[in-house]
């Protein structure tokens, strides 16, 4: 027998946690975290408790309630039995937290699958983050289940697209996907009963569709029983994007001006830090990064799949921000972050200000306080090039971006690129795959491919389907 139980990505967007059953094997098709779910009930100061253990993830029903899949330590501070693991394998699809994060929670013998880009990017996230609960699992070392115990090291196996292997009865084929990630993939799984489709996240109109036309393709000759598709954006009217215009609108703007040019995105988006990287380097500038994303750059540069510059190459700048004392002594600064800070090529917001026809600061919005600082001149660019704002939130943190820029009367541009494929493009995908049947997930409108075929299961939360 062969089934699928949805415990996240459940109308919602993200928190995929997908537990495929065949024969005597169990692995998860991802274990992130979900942030619908996260907010209903948390919020910046009130968080789950890591005292806690699991507890609180499991009584508001953010992780499903599983015996044996859950860490010694985390089952021990909850007051719960602990037992030996029952799931053979998490398969991981990309470093995005809504696929990975929880991942954190499970028993140290449960061993992890994903791409080599993918454990690289999932290193620097570590390093650059704080040591909160649910990121543990960047370690790749678990504590023990009391205080004193050693760190176990977990097993984590890595792939890259074609490599097949098996777990237990299933043959796992991972193919490569385009996302605003590197390293995404979706999964070809032979089960018992025949072909499964993970779609993982996916694009057809980023800088590589052909890696996504690959995985269709493939997926369409196996005449799959079963495809689980994401929806993110299944309802979004058609648009005209593409990477190749976020560069051009963007290399336009630059060029035009003389003043400061911000550039705001997520780090993760490989193809959008290239984006700017290129875009500063033909315009004599250089592009200015967090400390924190200096990290990325070192350990995702020695990729030669990504093609990305070094931190300490002669086009990127960091930005050495104000911290303890206000006078950006090194010993504000610990650890690596010393190394990035005290770098030949690291500058004050006082140093951007003397030459602003010089930088494109990536710094992000979160760090605007610079502003304060850098005293750009009225009409210095800002470019928004992420989602826009989709939950309240996002809404209110939009209302402030307005006031900043207000405040120093800089013209605001939204240029972005989406992660994810467009509607029509899902739809298209759905009905040239052409599976048996179709479980929507990481969509709030799962109910939105009926329009391309009647094989459609929509999932219910903590609900299992035989196929």
């Amino acid at each position: 027998m062969t089934s699928l139980s949805f415990f996240g990505g459940v109308n919602e967007i993200g928190g995929n946690k997908i537990l495929l059953e065949d024969k005597d094997t169990k692995i998860f098709l991802d274990f992130g975290k979900g942030f619908t779910g996260l907010g209903n009930y948390f919020e910046q100061f009130l968080a789950p408790r890591a005292s806690n253990g699991i507890l609180d993830f499991i009584t508001m029903g953010l992780v499903p309630d599983i015996p044996g899949i859950y860490r010694d330590d985390l089952m021990f501070r909850a007051g719960r039995e602990i037992k030996e693991p029952e799931v053979d394998a998490v398969l991981i699809s990309h470093a995005h937290a809504d696929h990975v994060d929880y991942a954190s929670f499970l028993h140290r013998d449960i061993p992890l699958y994903m791409g080599q880009t993918t454990q690289n990017m999932i290193k620097a996230i570590q390093e650059r983050s704080s040591g909160a609960i649910d990121r543990e699992i960047l370690q790749f070392k678990l504590a023990g289940a009391k205080r004193g115990d050693p760190k176990i090291q977990r097993t984590v196996n890595t792939f890259r697209t074609g490599e097949k292997f098996n777990i237990g009865s299933l043959e796992i084929e991972p193919i490569h996907v385009d996302h605003s990630i590197p390293g995404a993939y979706g999964f070809i799984i032979h089960t018992s009963e025949g072909p499964l489709v993970y779609t993982g996240d996916l694009r057809r109109h980023g800088s590589k569709p052909q890696m996504t036309e690959e995985f269709i393709e493939k997926a369409k000759a196996v005449k799959p029983i079963a495809l689980i598709a994401e929806g993110t954006r299944i309802k979004d009217k058609s648009t005209n994007e593409s990477e190749q215009i976020v560069y051009s609108q963007s290399d336009k703007l630059t060029a035009n001006s003389n003043n400061l040019v911000f550039a705001d995105f997520n780090f993760k988006d490989v193809d959008r830090v290239q984006t700017f990287y290129n875009i500063a380097k033909k315009n004599g500038r250089k592009l200015v990064i967090k400390i924190k994303d200096a990290y990325f750059l070192k350990h995702l540069s020695s990729d030669p799949n990504l093609n990305l510059p070094n931190w300490d190459d002669e086009h990127i700048a960091i930005y050495k921000a104000k911290y303890r004392t206000g006078t950006y002594s090194d010993s504000d600064y610990v650890g690596e972050d010393r190394t990035f800070a005290t770098a030949p090529n690291a500058l004050t917001a006082a140093e951007i200000a003397e030459h602003p026809d010089k930088y494109i600061c990536a710094i992000g919005f979160f760090s605007f306080n610079a502003l304060i600082d850098m005293k750009p001149q009225a009409g210095a660019i800002y470019i928004h090039s992420a989602s826009e704002a989709y939950n309240e939130e996002q809404v209110l943190s939009t209302k402030r971006l307005k006031n900043w820029l207000d405040r120093f009367q800089m013209e605001h541009h939204q240029i972005h690129c989406s992660g994810h494929a467009k509607g029509e493009d899902l739809m298209d995908m759905v009905k040239e795959i052409d599976s048996k049947v179709l479980f929507p997930v990481h969509t709030e409108y799962p109910t939105e491919y009926v329009r391309v075929t009647n094989k459609i299961n929509i999932v219910e939360l903590n609900k299992k389907y035989e196929i």
